[in-house]
C-alpha cells in the first residue's frame, strides 16, 4: 500500500511540514496556514517560503485547499505518505497494555461475548467504532446430523460440529416427511460425511445427489437437497462481526452531516461492505490500513479503517479494527490495534471462553 515509486516525492523539509501540518489538521479538524506552520515547524521559514512548500506538496496530490480558505489540508495521498514514512508510531503504555490483559482475562460465555468486549474495549481506547469478527473455526467438520419432523412442513435439523458444537435449525420444506425419511436420509450422510470439514460435505452432496438421483428416492433426495442449505448456514453464522461505537463517529465534524451518517449506519447496519473490507485484511501480514477512497467505497471516502488479522496456531480466524474518521490519531490507533490482536491471539489461545 506504500506510495509508488514513479510518484514525485518531497524533499526533507517538505516531508517535514507535510508531518506538522497532519499532525495539527488531526489535533484541530481546521486547515493549516502557512503561520501556523512557521510556528509549529521549529523551522526558520518564512510564512513566504513555507507558502512556496505547500505550493509544491498540493501540485504532489499531498494537500489540497478547500473552499476559499488559505490554509490546507490533507489529501488521501498525503495520510498515505504520512502513515507509511513519516508517523512516528507510540507504542500503547504498560497501563493500558495491563487493561487491555485484565479485560481479556475474563470467562466468557462464548466467542461472540469475547469479540463483544474486544470491540467495545476498540472503541473506548479509540473514541471512534471498534469492529471485530467473530473467530472461525480452521475447520468445521460434520460430527453428525439429525432431522426431527415438525408440524406445518417443517423438520428441525440438529448439527454437531467439531464435536461438541451443537446447532439448531428450522428448516421450511415442501410438504411433510416421515420419521422414517428422514431417519433414512440423516443415516445417509452420518455413514458418508461424518468427520469431514461441511465445505467439502456441501460440495459433495451435491456431485451425490446428481450421480445417485435415480437411484435415490424423491423424499432422501428432497430431504439431502434441504440438509444443504442447513449446513451452509452452519459454515457462514448470521453473526459475523460485532460493531461498538459507532455512534463516537457523530463526533467528528466532517462526518456529522445527517446525511453522512445515515449512510454510514445504513453501511454498518447491512454489513456486506464492512464483511468485504475485512475479508480483504484476513491475509495481511498485520496491521493494514485503508484510507479514504482506498477502501474502494464511495460511503468511506471520509473514513480511515484500520485492521489486523488474529490467529492461533497459525491459522488466521479473525480480523479487527477501528472505523474513523481520515484525521484520525494513527501514532495511537495503529499501536492500540496490532497490541489488541496480539492479546486476542494469546487469549484465544488460551481457551479462555466457554
Amino acid at each position: 500500500m506504500s506510495a509508488e515509486a514513479s510518484k514525485p516525492v518531497p524533499n526533507d523539509r517538505g516531508q517535514h511540514l507535510l508531518r506538522v501540518l497532519i499532525q495539527r489538521y488531526i489535533r484541530d479538524g481546521h486547515p493549516v496556514g502557512s503561520r501556523t506552520l512557521s510556528k509549529d515547524s521549529g523551522l526558520d521559514l518564512s510564512p513566504a517560503t513555507i507558502r512556496n512548500v505547500m505550493a509544491d506538496l498540493e501540485e504532489m496530490g499531498l494537500v489540497s485547499a478547500p473552499h476559499t480558505s488559505a490554509g490546507r489540508v490533507p489529501t488521501p495521498q498525503g495520510y498515505r505518505m504520512f502513515v507509511d514514512t513519516l508517523v512516528r508510531y507510540r507504542q500503547p503504555g504498560d497501563s493500558d497494555i495491563q487493561r487491555i490483559r485484565t479485560q481479556l482475562k475474563g470467562k466468557f460465555e462464548s466467542a461472540g461475548a469475547l469479540v463483544s468486549s474486544v470491540s467495545s474495549m476498540l472503541s473506548d481506547f479509540t473514541r471512534m467504532a471498534g469492529v471485530v469478527t467473530v473467530p472461525r473455526a480452521p475447520k468445521v467438520a460434520l460430527r453428525q446430523i439429525e432431522f426431527l419432523p415438525l408440524s406445518e412442513n417443517r423438520v428441525l435439523v440438529i448439527l454437531v460440529v467439531n464435536d461438541t458444537d451443537v446447532q439448531n435449525r428450522i428448516l421450511h420444506t415442501d410438504r411433510n416427511y416421515t420419521a422414517s425419511e428422514l431417519q433414512q436420509a440423516q443415516n445417509f450422510i452420518n455413514e458418508h460425511y461424518a468427520g469431514t470439514d461441511l465445505h467439502t460435505v456441501r460440495e459433495k452432496l451435491l456431485e451425490d445427489l446428481d450421480q445417485t438421483r435415480d437411484s435415490m428416492n424423491q423424499a432422501m433426495h428432497d430431504i439431502i437437497a434441504v440438509a444443504h442449505a442447513a449446513m451452509g448456514k452452519a459454515e457462514h453464522p448470521d453473526e459475523e462481526y460485532v460493531l461498538a461505537g459507532e455512534t463516537n463517529l457523530m463526533s467528528f465534524a466532517e462526518l456529522s452531516d445527517v446525511d453522512t451518517l445515515r449512510r454510514l449506519f445504513d453501511a454498518f447496519s447491512h454489513k456486506r461492505l464492512i464483511l468485504d473490507l475485512l475479508d480483504r485484511s484476513i491475509n495481511a501480514d498485520g496491521v493494514r490500513i485503508f484510507i479514504g477512497e482506498e477502501s474502494g467505497y464511495g460511503i468511506l471516502d471520509d473514513c480511515s479503517v484500520v485492521t489486523a488479522p488474529y490467529r492461533v496456531d497459525d491459522d488466521t480466524i479473525g480480523v479487527l479494527g477501528v472505523i474513523g474518521p481520515t484525521r484520525m490519531a494513527y501514532d495511537r490507533v495503529v499501536p492500540i490495534v496490532d497490541v489488541t490482536a496480539r492479546l486476542l491471539e494469546s487469549a484465544l489461545g488460551q481457551g479462555n471462553q466457554g
